[in-house]
């Protein structure tokens, strides 16, 4: 009798503690070697949380370098991944709303941080509604209120490592702070007159507002879901011919042949450095982090647009 009691009272303690470490999954990490597990939705969040975290967590990423987040369609590992996680970081802002809508989905449980949406957001119109631009990181500015972000919603999931995350994003965000004044610096060096952008999709509103250029024409709005007509084509060349821009630029995650079109009709030269808009580069690329994209991205600028580059020197 006494052994069966003994058992009852070690099977009762046990489902106990069950029900209490599921009662608070953020201090029970799901990943078996006891570090959290991490999700991060774009590859601009991914490298930033990397950053951050460091070895303390156990992280993935859905989107690989040079994909596309608006129109990625989301496979079953990304399910999966997300079912998994203790803290999911995306962008918000609808910048991934097929990762989004898995995400929202019954069976997932874990946190989940809107990292973009720190940033109040440029309102454009968008199929004749308007919505909040969601491509923040264009300005450094916005990157650091992402990386607060970031590491206060890690703290949170392990408090233990308060330390390390603090160290690693006080050294990040330094590194953004002379960003912002490095690139602000390379952007003055461009004839006024010659300080206009025109791209592939809209997405450099917020590096155009924190830095000092006018957007004058993009072939397709903020999605690159649309799909841009031939008049639309020619109303974009007219208007590069109209305003003397010197220079337009292709991006790394949109294939190039429409923008090349509007650069032949136009007559003016399409920039050889393709710009880093919705991803980081591939690894080895000048682009494979956020700091790197935004040098890239900036020199490429510059030196089309007819200012003076100076490499970034990081203290």
């Amino acid at each position: 009798m006494k052994a069966i009691t003994h058992l009852k009272t070690l099977l009762a303690s046990a489902i106990l503690g069950g029900l209490l470490a599921s009662c608070n999954p953020l201090t029970q990490p799901k990943n078996t070697d006891g570090k959290p597990t991490v999700v991060s939705t774009s590859t601009i969040i991914e490298n930033l949380t990397t950053e951050i975290g460091g070895e303390e967590i156990e992280h993935q990423g859905i989107l690989k370098p040079g994909a596309d987040p608006h129109v990625y369609e989301p496979v079953p590992a990304d399910s999966v991944a997300f079912e998994e996680a203790d803290l999911i970081l995306y962008n918000g802002y609808h910048l991934e709303p097929g990762l989004i809508k898995i995400m929202e989905a019954a069976g997932v449980d874990a946190k989940k941080i809107a990292v973009g949406e720190v940033v109040t957001p440029i309102q454009n119109k968008q199929k004749g509604e308007i919505v909040p631009d969601p491509h923040v990181w264009g300005s450094a500015k916005n990157g650091i209120l992402m990386a607060n972000a970031i590491r206060d919603a890690l703290i949170e999931l392990s408090p233990e490592d308060r330390a390390i995350f603090q160290e690693n994003a006080a050294q990040l965000i330094a590194e953004l702070e002379q960003l912002d004044i490095w690139i602000q610096e390379q952007i003055a060096t461009i004839p006024e007159e010659r300080r206009r952008l025109v791209t592939t999709h809209d997405a450099f509103e917020y590096y155009a507002t924190t830095y000092g250029l006018e957007i004058t024409g993009t072939l397709i709005g903020m999605s690159t879901e649309e799909q841009p007509s031939a008049q639309t084509v020619k109303r974009l060349a007219d208007s590069i011919k109209a305003t003397g821009v010197p220079a337009i630029f292709a991006e790394t995650t949109i294939n190039p042949q429409l923008i090349t079109t509007v650069a032949q009709e136009a007559g003016v030269k399409l920039a050889p450095q393709q710009l880093y808009s919705d991803s980081i580069g591939t690894p080895g690329s000048e682009g494979d982090s956020y700091v790197k994209m935004l040098v890239a991205n900036t020199k490429a600028i510059v030196e089309a647009l007819g200012g003076t580059y100076a490499p970034f020197e990081a203290l």
